[in-house]
């Protein structure tokens, strides 16, 4: 299994280079790999904490203790590595690091060379991202190995009869925090013990989120004290059945924002295109030639064709849904749930913890076609206190799941 392993990340390096050529995300994917080595020889000598995340939203959960490490701890340097280009080139310039670059392929050589330079005197993984030859140069090493708002699940290789290797990997680990009891069965089944179930530190994150400036001059003006339906990280799926309700079941006194998660211009182009209300694009508002002369409540959907500031909209939302749902990955729930509005989702939720539980106390909503998108909304539209009965639902779980954090930060201190 190991041979087979190291010659699939061997043959995946040589191929990847060359699909890169032809493919934008793949060419990110490559050419910032080749920064990474320069990049981390600045952290050599120096007392650093390392951080890895597979993207974006694994990053989230590691917000709440790099924030509480600069506080407490703040000799140290903060390293963040990310896997996809989704996760880097959003947060590459995240303030709270020192250094933020992309994970090398998980050669063996690699992660010799990796973990030379850093040195971490911790390594933090998130959620559930095993490397096995960067995990097993940690043990090499005798790293302390953190995994945080970990999710294992019984189909995962760990727990296959031919899954040795990756098995022994898992060693490098001196403790695990998971967000459930199935992971820590699964963990204790193949005899591991130091487990602790904290459940998920985004948690933390967003009920923080409540305590910031969430105003948007141009987004109240767009509002205008009308019902608002926000679509956050949309993609082409979802916005075939939002584009449908908007043009055949939307009233005058209905408004949208779209934030899709494509950033294409051809793809928010023709996103615009296909609606049949009159629609204004973030980068038309934000233009200084055109600023003072619109006038936005005069618009019924707006097109958010830019990141960064999805989080405050939700604040003014009456009901957020939430793509990816649909068909390509689910993305953050918590955020819209923790204002305390309805969330409605696609039907392929079932990796994601928070999801399951809201669906199943009926905070949250899933569907899986357009019928029951559009019945949905006209209901949560309508209904004035069914939209607010749910809403609570939502709110109330945010806050009945706060503490993750705190008993991460409660063992990590024993380490630092």
């Amino acid at each position: 299994m190991e041979f087979l392993y190291n010659f699939i990340v061997f043959v995946a390096t040589f191929f990847l280079g060359i699909i890169g050529l032809f493919h934008k995300k793949i060419n990110l994917f490559i050419d910032g790999r080749k920064e990474t080595f320069s990049k981390i020889s600045s952290l050599k000598n120096e007392n650093t904490i390392w951080f890895h995340a597979a993207s974006l939203g694994e990053f989230e959960q590691a917000i709440p203790i790099i924030e509480k490490i600069k506080k407490d701890y703040n000799h140290y340097k903060i390293l963040v590595t990310f896997f996809s280009p989704s996760g880097y080139e959003v947060r590459k310039n995240y303030k709270l690091a020192d250094v933020v670059c992309y994970l090398p392929l998980d050669s063996k050589s690699n992660a010799k060379k990796f973990v030379e330079i850093v040195n971490p005197k911790m390594a933090i993984f998130i959620k559930y991202e095993f490397w096995p030859n960067f995990l097993n140069e940690l043990k090499r090493k005798e790293i302390p190995t953190i995994l945080v708002s970990g999710i294992l699940r019984k189909n995962q290789v760990f727990f296959k009869w031919y899954g040795g290797f990756m098995r022994k990997s898992l060693e490098a680990f001196h403790h695990f925090f998971v967000q459930n009891q199935t992971s820590k069965d699964l963990l204790n089944a193949i005899n591991f013990k130091n487990i602790t179930i904290a459940g998920d530190t985004r948690f933390d994150r967003v009920s923080k989120i409540l305590e910031q400036d969430n105003s948007l001059y141009f987004i109240d003006e767009f509002k205008n004290n009308q019902y608002l339906m926000v679509a956050g990280s949309t993609w082409i799926e979802d916005e075939e059945l939002l584009v449908n309700y908007i043009n055949k079941n939307a009233s005058e006194n209905e408004k949208f924002i779209i934030a899709p998660h494509n950033m294409n211009s051809d793809a928010i182009f023709e996103l615009q295109k296909s609606i049949n209300k009159k629609t204004i694009l973030y980068s038309t508002v934000n233009s200084s030639a055109v600023e003072n002369s619109l006038k936005l409540s005069e618009y019924q959907v707006f097109i958010i064709d830019t990141i960064g500031i999805l989080t405050k909209i939700y604040a003014v939302a009456d009901v957020a849904y939430v793509g990816g749902g649909l068909k390509t990955g689910l993305h953050n729930i918590l955020e819209p749930a923790t204002f305390g509005i309805p969330v409605v989702i696609g039907n392929e939720y079932s990796k994601f913890k928070e999801a399951v539980d809201l669906v199943q106390l009926n905070g949250c909503i899933s569907i899986a076609n357009q019928s029951e998108f559009s019945s949905i909304f006209i209901k949560l539209k309508e209904n004035e206190d069914f939209r607010k009965s749910t809403g609570k639902i939502n709110k109330k779980y945010i806050q009945e799941n706060l503490g993750a954090t705190k008993l991460i930060m409660n063992y990590l201190k024993t380490q630092l």
